[in-house]
């Protein structure tokens, strides 16, 4: 444990200034590599066991539980004895906590479920279904995204509904109406509800908001540039008249728009607060002068920024290297040869190095070749361990014993292991329970209460699968009961027995010894939770698991090279870095290059900013002139964001470089094409297509209508409009891409049948 001269010796004066600044609001902007959470850490110490602050009335949220474990490991360190009373974790674990003790006040039962975004679509298809909706003409994702966005704005569906800008709004509030039905019939929540339900409850009661109030005294939001609006009012609720709130973060790293993240939260905490206080860390203590001068150029050209001058001391270290390979397997072939140079050469460790990319998609090609290689590699964001079939499958029945009115997680594991319950019986049970207004719990309790009385069930079943219900219910009325009394573990092995799941797992045929495996390492998980007193380990286990992300689980001491997106790379540091992939269309993005829009060109550009800033000693920046990609595999342009680069950081090629359509476009080292290409310049591209002539096959669309594009998918025309000679044509697309304006004799739309 530290003295208070000891908590600030190390600290560079913006730093400690930071450090020593404790009362009212404060916004302090932390550049990449600038210690960021070192200040939070010693900040929150010098609270403590200097200003006298008693750590229970102390929060810090962050938006990783990564983050947050680094962040409590610290604490514990530095804060000593009561350093167990300070409340550190996620936006979405500091509502879940809350929600369990005091949620009753807005009708919320404690043993709710959390549902991933898998049980959200299934809800989602529900409430279309309810709402009487074709989901050919209402993508359940998109209408997911609607929703999704509706709530971050802290908008129920009558709010929706008041506010909807168009038709295809309004039929989201629709099912936004049944979506919410259904959760509270579920007694679940969606991820957004966490944050939705907390700013409700905070509201709702008087009491309550000044019981956290006095209970938080001092609050510390770190990544404050990836709140949302929902984060930035809970934040304000929590805080009360002293207004002792640290916000933590940068501008420049804010990459999360697709997840309604509001980068206006920080640019305009100083207006919100007129007596902020704002410091900058600025001294980078990761990178090496060349990777920091580059991005430091790169990001100059974005308009949304709280201005601050990097710097550091580090040597100048290594010249930037710029690659352009022939298509995405040369690409892949120059960083597994690359990088296998590097630790025989070099003794640098696989485990050092990083290769980040914009779409989960481009990481096929890297993978071949390091099998090919027989390199060690670790995908972030593959298959996760809780989406397994086997790990779902007993975290389902999990879920149902500690929330017996979950029917998405009963739908799961009534046949499983197969009992004999068709899916007709199942829709005519779950169209009993909605009719009767029970939960599909209680109706199956109804089927096997009659079976044991001789009674007709109270729905037309096959007797067999009447039989199943009865034998069904049995054991899971049992396991319900002693999941009120028993250790978690001990309520695994129960279940495993009695449910069939062992067998069923053990005699299959589907790897068997892979699955009971990932078994065995859920039960070794639980273990954490087995100290609890029932039922609280369950409730905590289910939570906890509820709100894993997918970088929770890396491992920084693991000695393979990381495959991982930009997206997820945020957050962690590499010594060796590679971004691929660096073309228009890819790198920045085709829906923010077709969009025109400079928001979104801006927030490309900060996401190639935090790649390059994760980089420590060595960058690569690499692009292909052909790649193969959503179904086509034609040249590409180099991204406008390599021009952005200094040559004078670019280290010369080690052959003669191929002539670039831009002496502005960085110098590339030598490849081994098949081909020669021909590089265009972005202007050069941008004046071809301005004054390209309209597409003769465009075609014909009226409002309504199912379109595909060859970048943004599937969605749905919301409008067509004459314009100039052109349509412009509005369609809200799938998968989170949202609502889009389009030219129609550019645009690569074609009509889909219905």
């Amino acid at each position: 444990m530290l003295t208070g001269t000891e908590l600030l010796e190390g600290l560079n004066p913006a730093q400690k200034e930071a450090v020593e600044t404790v009362d009212g609001p404060l916004l302090i902007v932390a550049g990449p590599g600038s210690g960021k959470t070192r200040v939070i850490t010693h900040r929150i110490a010098y609270l403590a066991r200097v200003y006298g602050v008693s750590p229970h009335q102390i929060a810090a949220v962050t938006f990783t539980n990564k983050a947050a474990r680094e962040m409590r490991d610290r604490l514990q360190r530095l804060v000593g004895v009561g350093a167990d009373s300070l409340t550190v974790g996620t936006f979405h674990s500091f509502c879940a906590r809350l929600l369990r003790y005091d949620g009753d006040i807005i009708g919320l039962s404690p043993n709710y479920s959390i549902y991933d975004s898998d049980d959200q679509l299934n809800m989602i298809k529900q409430s279309l279904e309810l709402a009487e909706l074709d989901p050919k003409r209402n993508h359940p994702r998109a209408v997911q995204s609607v929703i999704s966005k509706a709530k971050s704005l802290l908008l129920d569906s009558r709010g929706l509904d008041q506010t909807a800008q168009n038709f295809f709004e309004e039929s989201c509030a629709r099912v936004y109406h049944h979506y919410e039905e259904l959760l509270a019939r579920n007694n679940a929540l969606d991820f957004d509800d966490l944050l939705l339900k907390t700013v409700q409850l905070l509201r709702a009661s008087d009491a309550i908001r000044e019981k956290y109030q006095q209970r938080y005294q001092y609050l510390m939001i770190d990544e404050f540039q990836d709140t949302n609006i929902a984060q930035y009012r809970l934040a304000q609720l929590l805080t009360g008249e002293d207004h002792n709130v640290c916000v933590v973060g940068d501008p420049d790293q804010s990459i999360y728009s697709w997840r309604n993240a509001d980068i206006r939260n920080i640019l305009s905490f100083q207006q919100d607060y007129p007596e902020a206080k704002t410091i900058a860390l600025e001294q980078n203590y990761r990178s090496t002068a060349n990777i920091l001068e580059a991005a430091k150029s790169l990001i100059s050209s974005n308009g949304m920024r709280l201005e601050k001058d990097l710097f550091t001391d580090n040597a100048k270290g290594t010249p930037l290297t710029i690659h352009e390979a022939y298509d995405e397997g040369e690409e892949a072939g120059f960083v597994i040869t690359e990088i296998d140079r590097l630790v025989r050469q070099e003794k640098v460790k696989l485990g050092d190095c990083a290769v980040m990319y914009r779409v989960n998609a481009q990481s096929r090609a890297l993978e071949e070749a390091c099998l090919h290689k027989g390199m060690k590699y670790r995908l972030v964001g593959g298959v996760r361990f809780y989406q397994r079939r086997e790990v779902k499958d007993l975290m389902a029945y999990l879920h149902l014993l500690n929330n017996p009115q979950d029917e998405i997680n009963l739908s799961r594991v009534i046949n499983v292991p197969p009992r004999g319950i068709g899916a007709k019986s199942m829709q005519d049970m779950v169209a009993y329970s909605h009719n009767q207004g029970i939960a599909l719990y209680a109706a199956l309790q109804q089927i096997a209460a009659a079976k044991a009385e001789g009674r007709l069930s109270p729905v037309r079943l096959t007797p067999r699968a009447v039989t199943a219900v009865a034998s069904f219910i049995a054991v899971a009325d049992r396991l319900i009961d002693l999941a009120q009394r028993m250790k978690v573990v001990e309520l695994i092995n129960l279940v495993l027995e009695e449910s069939g799941l062992r067998s069923y797992i053990q005699n299959g045929d589907d790897l068997p010894d892979e699955r009971w495996e990932n078994i065995l390492e859920l039960r070794e998980i639980a273990q954490e939770f087995n100290a609890e007193e029932p039922p609280n380990g369950l409730t905590t286990l289910l939570e906890r698991i509820s709100l894993v992300a997918d970088v929770d689980s890396y491992n920084e001491s693991e000695d393979s090279m990381t495959l991982i997106t930009l997206h997820q790379a945020k957050g962690l540091e590499f010594p060796v870095v590679f971004i691929v992939g660096l073309e228009e269309g890819l790198l920045p993005h085709i829906r923010a290059v077709e969009s025109g829009d400079e928001i979104e060109l801006e927030e490309e550009r900060r996401l190639c900013y935090v790649g390059i800033t994760r980089a420590q000693q060595r960058l690569y920046l690499l692009r292909a002139f052909r790649r193969g990609f959503r179904g086509s595999n034609g040249p590409t342009l180099a991204s406008r964001f390599l021009r952005e680069i200094p040559s004078s950081l670019v280290s010369s090629p080690s052959a003669k470089p191929r002539q670039t359509g831009s002496a502005n476009t960085g110098t590339f080292t030598a490849g081994s094409f098949t081909k020669a290409p021909t590089v265009v310049n972005s202007d050069a591209w941008a004046k071809a297509v301005s004054q390209a002539p309209p597409s003769p096959h465009r075609p014909t669309l009226n409002v309504g209508d199912m379109v595909r594009h060859t970048a943004f998918g599937e969605g749905v025309v919301m409008d067509n409009t004459a314009v100039d000679g052109d349509y412009e044509v509005t369609v809200q697309f799938a998968d989170g891409v949202g609502v889009k304006r389009l030219l129609l004799s550019f645009a690569p739309l074609e009509k889909v049948a219905g």
